[in-house]
């Protein structure tokens, strides 16, 4: 171990200077984590030594000292740890000062080695979200600790913070009860991490530490034990709001406005707009107080003016010379108390005018930052969630739509009280004006806010599948944003869905009469909403649904049953406030095509796809464009390509003026050329291309087909070229090295890939020729694969433009076979070019089993490029590729082969 002295003396060590003067590093349970000197690694302090020139570094570096050193600022590092120790002991104001007391702030630039820098980084990133999120103020930081409680304590967050933020939350799924036993060992795990960290306190802090934690494991195995899958969602859910508070608070942090990005600058004014709705309700509250108080004293004073006109109607029973002696004074009392009731009424009358002209006010801001958020921001995120189907990106978690929905909530009832209290007020006290007007105008309006809240914000949050299979079992969950705040869950409401076409979804959205009639069968179809107190989230989900049956309607013209829409229509019914107010609430599922048959899926998922790029918010169901742009159909297959391959190379320009070329029937390479062009659903999955089969889309959802079940990581190599017509991978070939080769995808074979190379022509010396495989399907490489075949055909030597072709694949090559089992010799399958066999090794080596694969030239003169030579060849085509329905079926000659005897084979190849 390297002390101060020798690291000093090493002078070939590489150093780096860091100035950490404004850096914030947390210290997390020292020594265990990081050692007691300012957050710094011991071994950073053995090795670090300023650069040459510089000021000296701290006197504990140059001493050498590790980390049990007993420096004032070790020692205040200890104090600040004891300190926050024993806050998290003392309740919600603790746990504040626990989420502050493990943050120090280092003053001194200090000098680390560069091991040392990068072991010191590569801990704090583990970690940087809790170090973050203990740096939050205010508001944020008070939500942060709201996340906390029985359900998971803070201090488990805090002392697992490492442990917690390592773990793959997110590949559990927890829609899928199969999932459960993954949750299950979860929590087993995070009960041992927190055994481990009661084993190894110590001392009289440790003690009480000790006893806390180990009290901790208890409640969570108690808690959690029979629903692991709940302990997912709750640390999900915390993980995701601490990224989230974090995230808005380093954007309102940064230096200038102007550096906000949009979605920040939205955020902030929604957030603004709801603290001056806030502080409007605070102030209509107060005002209500006020006005109550003064209308209670009005009441009192005005049963004294009853009191004394009722001490002046006595009078009459007295003797004359009293009555003239007390009633001067009572008619004098009974004046000015009518004056001042006359007065103090028509302040009163003020008082209400005011207070229902500031309710106007408030319900007008509500009404406005309601609008914002549901047919703005919950709007985009459907419009998101629809082209999620496409392959977008995710729509994004709904939590802070429901933070937004709630506070609407809360401020809603909030004026809603208020509004009926000063109803109740006028009641108690009728003083003739317009008032009674305007609370009745408030009242009407607020419930139709809080109607509009409630019916919106039940949303479908997991949709049934866009092409949905009868006999199927699916999945869907619908959420309700507003329920918990509501307390919908103290009566649990029951969710039922139906499936209907898109003639009676147009009928419903126009609220006409459909008798309850529904276009099929849905087997379990009805469940219950369920809250759950983690997340606060109340939901219902259908796990075990399933179309029994469908019933299609009449088909307009050239429409398909693929080309047929339905939507799952979702709907329920629920009280708030005591049967006060009654919702009967419905939504619509995004468009589902039905299916028989797996055939018929590659027809319905264009359907899906044309609708999920083009439909358009608010449109009536399920209305869709008939053309569209050409540009905007690129965006759409683009999306869908890279999410079906789950890659980031997407599809290139000249990809995309390939499937123009073959789209428009072009021979144009401009981009420019297609921009303005429009593509009509007839030619997108209608029309066959021409002298083809086979729709434009049918031919690219077989690429995507092949891609993803057997070539993306090819794709994603860069290995495969694909859209490339044969004239281009011609010209592009012969100005190659013999042995040159690319992969296009078979312009005549649905999912099909072909290997083009160039080579001398053996019946013609001199001569050059492109020739092309026989293009490979799915069933092709179920049997080998690409890297396989291309290995076996030793005439391939370069992958265009000059890739060796085993620098590229041989990654994938599936390793030979060592030796015998069992006394049987495994036989191997190779694949075998006739015309190029000779340059094969010898075939008896091994015991092979050769494949046949013929290939089609294309022969190029010496100075004539582009000219196919006529092949008289029955098994060619007319594009001078091989016909799959006229040659033999690979798959059934190798399992031929593969059931013969081992013994006659040997026999064969002797003989």
């Amino acid at each position: 171990m390297m002390t101060g002295s020798s690291a000093a003396a090493a002078t070939t060590t590489t150093t780096t200077t860091y100035d950490t003067s404004d850096a914030e590093l947390e210290f997390n349970e020292a020594p265990d984590e990081f050692p007691k000197m300012s957050g710094i690694p011991a071994r950073a302090a053995r090795t670090a030594r300023p650069p040459p020139g510089s000021k000296e570094p701290p006197r504990a570096l140059r001493s050498g000292r590790t980390a049990r050193g007993k420096s004032r600022k070790w020692a205040a590092g200890d104090r600040s740890r004891e300190r926050a120790t024993r806050a998290s002991e003392r309740g919600e104001r603790g746990r504040g000062q626990l989420l502050r007391g493990c943050v120090r702030t280092l003053s001194t630039p200090l000098w680390w080695s560069e091991s040392a820098f990068e072991e010191l980084t590569s801990r704090v990133l583990k970690m940087s979200v809790w170090i973050q999120a203990q740096q939050l103020q205010g508001e944020a930081l008070h939500q942060m600790q709201s996340l906390y409680g029985q359900h998971f304590p803070i201090e488990v967050r805090h002392y697992l913070s490492q442990w917690i933020e390592a773990q793959l939350w997110d590949s559990v799924d927890l829609e899928n009860p199969q999932e459960e036993f993954k949750a299950k060992r979860m929590l087993d795990s995070l009960i041992q991490e927190l055994q481990k960290k009661v084993e190894h306190q110590v001392g009289e802090d440790g003690f009480l530490l000790k006893i806390k934690l180990g009290h901790y494991a208890t409640q969570l195995k108690n808690t959690y034990d029979r629903c692991p899958l709940e302990l997912v969602r709750c640390i999900k859910h915390i993980l995701y709001t601490e990224q989230r508070l974090v995230r808005e608070a380093t954007n309102a942090s940064s230096p200038g406005g102007g550096m906000l990005d949009s979605m920040s600058q939205k955020y902030q004014q929604l957030n603004q707009a709801f603290e001056e709705l806030r502080l409007l309700t605070q102030d209509t509250d107060n005002d209500l107080r006020k006005l109550q108080h003064s209308q209670e004293y009005f009441i009192i004073q005005y049963q004294e003016s009853l009191h004394i006109q009722a001490q002046l109607g006595n009078l009459s029973a007295l003797p004359p010379s009293d009555r003239v002696l007390r009633e001067p004074a009572l008619l004098s009392k009974r004046a000015t108390m009518e004056a001042w009731l006359t007065r103090e009424a028509n302040t009163l009358q003020k008082y209400r005018l005011d207070l229902a002209e500031k309710h106007q006010k408030t319900l007008q801001l509500l009404r406005k930052q309601q609008t914002t958020i549901l047919d703005d921001e919950l709007i985009q995120w459907k419009r998101r969630q629809q082209l999620a189907g496409n392959g977008g990106p995710p729509e994004g978690a709904l939590d802070v739509l429901q933070s937004w929905c709630e506070k609407l909530a809360e401020l809603i009832c909030q004026n809603r009280q208020q509004i009926r209290r000063a109803e109740h007020l006028r009641q108690q006290l009728p003083i003739p004006g317009p008032v009674e007007e305007l609370l009745t105008e408030l009242n009407n309006t607020i419930t139709d806010i809080i109607s509009a809240l409630v019916t919106s914000t039940f949303i479908i949050e997991k949709h049934p599948p866009q092409v949905l299979k009868t006999q199927t079992k699916f999945a869907a969950t619908v959420r309700l944003l507003v329920g918990g705040k509501l307390n919908v869950h103290m009566n649990p409401p029951q969710v039922k869905a139906t499936i209907i076409s898109e003639q009676q979804a147009k009928a419903l959205l126009k609220n006409e009469n459909t008798r309850n009639e529904s276009s099929g069968e849905i087997l379990n179809n009805s469940s219950v909403m369920e809250y759950h107190q983690t997340t606060g989230t109340l939901s219902a989900h259908f796990r075990n649904m399933s179309l029994k049956r469908i019933k299609r309607s009449d088909r307009r013209g050239a429409e398909s049953v693929t080309e047929e829409k339905f939507t799952v229509l979702f709907e329920s019914q629920f009280s708030v406030g005591g049967n006060e107010l009654v919702f009967q609430v419905k939504t619509l599922s995004l468009p589902v095509v039905v299916i028989v048959h797996g055939s018929q899926d590659n027809n319905a998922t264009a359907t899906v796809l044309w609708d999920n790029a083009f439909a358009e918010p608010g449109r009536v169901p399920f209305a869709i464009p008939d053309k569209v742009m050409w540009p905007q159909l690129c965006d759409a297959l683009n999306m869908k390509y890279k999410a079906e391959v789950q890659s980031n190379r997407g599809l290139s320009e000249e990809n995309l003026v390939f499937l123009a070329q073959k789209a428009f029937s072009s021979a144009s390479t401009s981009p420019e050329d297609y921009r303005s062009m429009t593509m009509s659903w007839s030619q997108f999955n209608r029309e066959s291309l021409p002298g083809r089969n086979f729709t434009f889309w049918q031919w690219f959802d077989g690429v995507i087909e092949l891609m993803k079940k057997h070539l993306k990581l090819h794709w994603n190599d860069g290995a495969i070229l694909g859209f490339v017509n044969k004239q281009q991978a011609q010209d592009m070939l012969m100005s190659k090295p013999n042995g040159t080769f690319l992969l296009r995808f078979s312009d005549s074979e649905i999912g099909g890939i072909t290997i083009a190379w160039v080579a001398e022509n053996p019946n013609k010396a001199g001569e050059r020729m492109v020739w092309n495989l026989m293009p490979y399907t799915t069933k092709d490489f179920s049997i080998r694969s690409l890297a396989d075949r291309i290995s076996d055909l030793n005439h391939l030597l370069f992958l265009y433009p000059d890739r060796p072709k085993d620098e590229v694949f041989s990654k994938y090559y599936t390793p030979p076979h060592s030796k015998a089992v069992d006394g049987y010799v495994k036989p191997q399958i190779r694949q075998v070019v006739p015309e190029f066999a000779t340059a094969n090794p010898d075939p008896s080596s091994g015991n092979p089993t050769y494949m046949d694969h013929a290939a089609s030239p294309s022969v190029s003169h010496p100075h004539i490029y582009g000219i196919y030579p006529p092949i008289n060849d029955s098994m060619l085509d007319g594009d001078g590729e091989f016909d799959l329905e006229d040659t033999m079926d690979v798959a059934r000659h190798v399992e031929e082969l593969l059931r013969r005897p081992i013994e006659n084979q040997w026999s064969g190849q002797q003989s």
